[in-house]
This record gives C-alpha cells, sequence and structure tokens, in this order.
C-alpha cells in the first residue's frame, strides 16, 4: 500500500493505493493520525479508487479515523469506491453513516457547504 497525503484549510486528503489490510492498516492509521495532528486537521477525505481490496482491518482503521473526526466536530468523506469496496463498506454497515461521494472534487464541495454552513 502507498499513500499520498495533501492538507489544505484544515482538510486531509489521503490517497490509498494497494490493499488496505492487516499489514497496511497500522501504517494508515500512524500516518493520517500524524498528519493531522501535525497540521491540526478538522476534516479527512479519503480516496480509495485505487483500493484493490480491504479487509476487517481496514476497515476498523477507517471507522477509527470517522469516530475521531467526528469527536473534533469535522466530517470524513469517502471518494472513489470501486465496485467491490463499496460492497464491503456497504456489508459492514459503514455505509449508512460514514459520506460518500464519487469523486475528490465532490468530496471538498461537501466539506466547504458543511464548513460554510456550520453543520
Amino acid at each position: 500500500m502507498s499513500l499520498v497525503l495533501h492538507g489544505k484549510n484544515r482538510t486531509l486528503t489521503v490517497h490509498i493505493d494497494g490493499e488496505l489490510d492487516l499489514v497496511s492498516a497500522q501504517q494508515f492509521r500512524e500516518t493520517v493520525d500524524r498528519a493531522l495532528e501535525e497540521m491540526v486537521g478538522l476534516n479527512l477525505i479519503v480516496d480509495l479508487a485505487k483500493v484493490t481490496f480491504i479487509d476487517s482491518s481496514g476497515l476498523g482503521v477507517i471507522l477509527g479515523r470517522y469516530r475521531m473526526i467526528k469527536a473534533k466536530n469535522g466530517e470524513m468523506v469517502l471518494c472513489g469506491l470501486n465496485k467491490n469496496v463499496r460492497r464491503v463498506l456497504e456489508i459492514s454497515g459503514l455505509l449508512s453513516f460514514i459520506i460518500i461521494c464519487e469523486t475528490e472534487k465532490d468530496a471538498w464541495k461537501i466539506i466547504e457547504d458543511r464548513a460554510f454552513k456550520g453543520a
């Protein structure tokens, strides 16, 4: 798994390439948590377009970041879900409360709209 991170306006964008599983979940958690802390991040956009596989450890690390972001009254948005990843997230129930959209551009719009409305 490789991660590409970008921070802007207290929002961290993470692009994941590869598998988000038992082996890579700890790297994801440590890298994202450190970046959010350093930038005093409030929001998180996770681009899953290049994720080839996700297991329960991957689901757990996504859920953990969601809880952390919501505790700060921030927003977390997942984007770029392929068919297989979307199915795993649906079965897990995460899609019932985590915001999803098609593209990173759409995710930024959601973050900006909610910040503007104070939601």
